[in-house]
């Protein structure tokens, strides 16, 4: 069953299919060049790699269904439970094969939950932000690869 947008935003409705993932990635190009900042989610003034998808939900329909729990950097490496895929399987829809627009989660080491994300901007590139970067374009080459764990689409409403 593909999960529906628990909220509509104000005016149009937003696309579907192809349309909605382009929309999903034009926005994210929007976020190039942000400073990286721990949980923040404010376009031009500082994001996470988890702001960067929040940031685009806002863009798409508006206020975000969850606010997330404040977190600590090394949540990850201190928690067993997959946090980050446990709250994207609630609100986006799981996919096998990614397109530029869709959301790719990682695990940085093996053992210990994913916990980095990204939107996919072409068949090798990604936007994301982390640590010591601003928000940027960069390559999904063989070691970004190996630690995608999932993938997922943005829902239709």
């Amino acid at each position: 069953m593909t999960p529906r947008c628990p909220l509509r935003p104000a005016g149009p409705t937003p696309p579907e299919g192809e349309e909605l993932r382009a929309a999903a990635l034009a926005h994210a190009r929007l976020w190039l060049g942000t400073p990286y900042r721990h949980q923040a989610s404010t376009l031009g003034a500082g994001c996470d790699c988890l702001g960067l998808v929040r940031g685009v939900w806002r863009a798409l329909y508006g206020a975000e269904p969850q606010a997330p729990p404040p977190y600590r950097p090394d949540w990850a490496e201190v928690g067993a439970r997959e946090l980050l895929i446990e709250a994207f399987e609630r609100w986006l829809v799981p996919i096998d094969q990614a397109r530029p627009g869709d959301v790719l989660v990682f695990r940085m080491a093996p053992g210990v939950a994913a916990k980095h994300c990204a939107i996919q901007s072409g068949p090798d590139r990604m936007i994301h932000a982390y640590w010591g970067r601003a928000c940027v374009e960069s390559a999904l080459g063989r070691w970004w690869r190996e630690r995608r764990v999932a993938a997922f689409g943005f829902p239709p409403v």
